[in-house]
């Protein structure tokens, strides 16, 4: 595989890693912008944006989006996260030029109002959809909760207060205001000529406006708190907790990640031996999320409530056996194993290598291939999670929970 970078006439960066070894091509643009950068009155306006992109254009109905990216058997789609809204197609590489002609016209979206007023009915039926999964909203609830007034505790969706109110023309402005060069990153892996790609972006990419990023980054003041939503009717209880981790731009972040593999992996872990295949939870997990500027051990609990309080405390004291005397070298050898499994198998698809290649270009600004995740994996050391463990142990600070229980047992 080759690595190579292009910058545009208007500022437009684009990346590639193409090799002929594959038989696809992925493409996708990677906007810097998220429910992080969102004020509270345009809450859940970059989630809209997304949807509000597949609208079309002066050049492409709505229809004609759908179509033509069916006629040529594109697997497409878009995502939007705190930080992060994407949009991406893998497609067979001779139709790489109507993907990309596609995939720019949504980042140029009409906006009309009539298409707003249709999808915000939309927006609000999701909102209503996942108001209805207990997870989800544990998930809003830690955010909010552990990231109290910083810009990452915004929801993703919004809500039907923010997202009723908002204006066409509110998210007109923030689409000039954050939809920019700047903030736009075009990444394309598999099998194309890099030089077919940089042409095909200078033909359909350059009415993109520049801009310069320009995202603030506060620090978290997390303080500990817990808060409990009830929902009658929900037979299980799910409770999340949060402490602080490494950043996106820690070294630490490997370690990080690796360490909570061993702890709290879905399968294999400390936690699932010590909870799930005993049968005491349907899930026990620890994760390691890493922001801009910022990251988080967040668990996930999911139980029957009578077993909450007995459950919390195997969390807290495999977190307490782990902050003392760290992991073991098996256990060290397992995760690496199964974190470079998941790095191959995952860049064996030009979709699955867009995606990490676009991130960490937008995170970083910078470079990795297979080669280099696999060489920094294996080079994790037992020393290195004690660093990890030193600096960010294991220490919850934060927590939530949805369910029928409307106050913790101590």
């Amino acid at each position: 595989m080759k690595f190579q970078e292009y910058t545009l006439a208007n500022g437009l960066k684009i990346i590639g890693e193409t090799t002929r070894s594959v038989h696809s091509v992925a493409a996708g643009f990677f906007v810097r912008t998220g429910s992080r950068d969102e004020s509270r009155e345009v809450s859940g306006v970059s989630h809209f944006l997304e949807h509000m992109a597949f609208k079309g254009n002066d050049r492409f109905t709505a229809e004609d989006v759908n179509r033509v990216f069916d006629e040529i058997g594109a697997k497409y789609n878009a995502s939007t996260s705190e930080e992060l809204t994407m949009y991406y197609a893998a497609v067979l590489p001779e139709h790489l030029d109507a993907a990309m002609e596609l995939l720019s016209a949504l980042m140029t979206p009409s906006l009309r109002q009539d298409d707003f007023d249709m999808e915000k009915n939309v927006i609000l039926e999701e909102i209503g959809m996942y108001e209805d999964q207990p997870s989800f909203i544990c998930y809003d609830l830690i955010m909010s909760t552990h990231f109290n007034n910083h810009p990452l505790g915004q929801s993703i969706l919004g809500s039907n207060e923010s997202i009723t109110a908002l204006t066409a023309e509110q998210m007109q402005a923030y689409h000039r205001s954050h939809y920019h060069t700047g903030n736009i990153t075009l990444a394309v892996a598999g099998n194309c000529e890099f030089e077919t790609a940089i042409s095909i972006a200078e033909r359909y990419c350059l009415n993109i406006p520049m801009g310069r990023p320009d995202r603030e980054l506060p620090e978290p003041q997390s303080t500990p708190s817990t808060k409990l939503q009830f929902k009658e009717g929900s037979v299980q209880q799910h409770i999340m907790q949060m402490g602080t981790g490494p950043s996106s731009h820690s070294p630490l972040r490997f370690a990080a990640e690796l360490l909570s593999v061993v702890v709290g992996d879905d399968t294999g872990s400390r936690l699932f031996w010590e909870l799930v295949d005993p049968g005491h939870a349907e899930a026990a997990d620890l994760g390691y999320n890493e922001y801009d500027h910022s990251g988080t051990w967040m668990t996930y609990l999911s139980c029957q409530p009578e077993q909450v309080a007995q459950n919390l405390e195997v969390f807290q004291r495999v977190f307490d056996d782990v902050n003392q005397n760290g992991i073991s070298a098996d256990e060290l050898e397992q995760a690496r194993n199964k974190v470079a499994s998941r790095i191959v198998l995952r860049g064996e698809r030009p979709m699955g290598r867009m995606s990490s290649l676009g991130s960490n270009w937008v995170y970083r600004n910078h470079y990795r291939s297979i080669a280099d995740d696999l060489k920094t994996i294996r080079s994790v050391t037992l020393n290195d999670i004690r660093d990890v463990l030193e600096q960010f142990p294991l220490k919850m600070i934060t927590t939530a929970g949805v369910g029928p229980l409307q106050e913790l047992s101590r």
